[in-house]
């Protein structure tokens, strides 16, 4: 038992080795005090510095601000939509329509929403494509998240309301919505997390003109691999990592309140 344990345990650290030593390089090698990565010169914020003095970077940060708002409060309404229709009317076809985007592959997502932009609707690939395409891609996680939070919930909080003479708007807005709130939250912190680094389906549907953060580091990649982006990978990852932190935190209290009332 003792060398399971073991064997597990190294098994893990192997693994957690794996993902999260190339990210700690990345990490490391921002603070490097030389415009090349092959070795280690010293320390120095002198990448922050030119990152925030780069106009370039920050206006594709703030376009990837702007987009990733967008979608996630776009996707928050539409999956929450959707999760309580799911829930509700327990038909087949609509769990298969809602998780689609996110069982399919990104490339494919991609290539369907640009032909469809295109040979569809005739639209101009810009910052609307993208928004549309993110908000497509985030609705079904954020579904997925609703859904799981009403089945954990009492049916009878429901029935009472009605039983009180609430109406189906007023059940939503008095009972449903506080209590999946915490949910809505977490879904909406996961579809910004989602949009603001995605890459795949951005690449197919920017089109040619306002710069994307991820894409504009994919460009300066294929230059050369400066500290400045490492810099700017630091701060994504900083920043989606806080958000997946808060998603699982008020995911967890929400949980626990549940858990509480029982």
């Amino acid at each position: 038992m003792i060398r399971r344990h073991a064997w597990l345990w190294g098994a893990a650290a192997l693994v957690y080795a794996f993902l999260y030593i190339p990210l700690a390089i990345v990490v490391i090698y921002s603070f490097n005090d030389s415009r090349l990565n092959a070795e280690w010169v010293g320390f120095t914020l002198h990448w922050y510095r030119v990152l925030f003095s780069d106009a370039e970077m920050l206006a594709a940060a703030g376009n990837s601000l702007i987009i990733a708002l967008s979608a996630s409060l776009g996707a928050t309404v539409l999956g929450t939509m959707a999760g309580l229709a799911i829930h509700r009317y327990r038909l087949r076809v609509l769990p298969a329509l809602v998780f689609a985007p996110v069982a399919m592959p990104e490339i494919l997502l991609g290539v369907s929403l640009l032909l469809f932009f295109l040979q569809v609707l005739n639209l101009t690939l810009g910052m609307l494509s993208v928004i549309i395409a993110h908000t497509t891609f985030c609705i079904g996680f954020v579904a997925i998240i609703i859904r799981a939070r009403l089945q954990g919930m009492d049916e009878s909080l429901f029935e009472a309301a009605r039983d009180l003479g609430a109406s189906r708007w007023q059940t939503f807005r008095f009972v449903t919505l506080p209590l999946i709130m915490p949910a809505v939250a977490a879904g909406a912190l996961m579809s910004f997390t989602l949009s603001i680094d995605d890459f795949v389906i951005t690449f197919f549907t920017k089109g040619i003109g306002e710069p994307i953060l991820p894409i504009q580091i994919y460009t300066m990649i294929k230059v050369a691999v400066t500290p400045e982006v490492n810099a700017v990978s630091t701060l994504l990852m900083l920043l989606t990592l806080a958000m997946i932190i808060v998603a699982a935190r008020l995911e967890s209290h929400a949980a626990s309140r549940e858990a509480a009332r029982r």
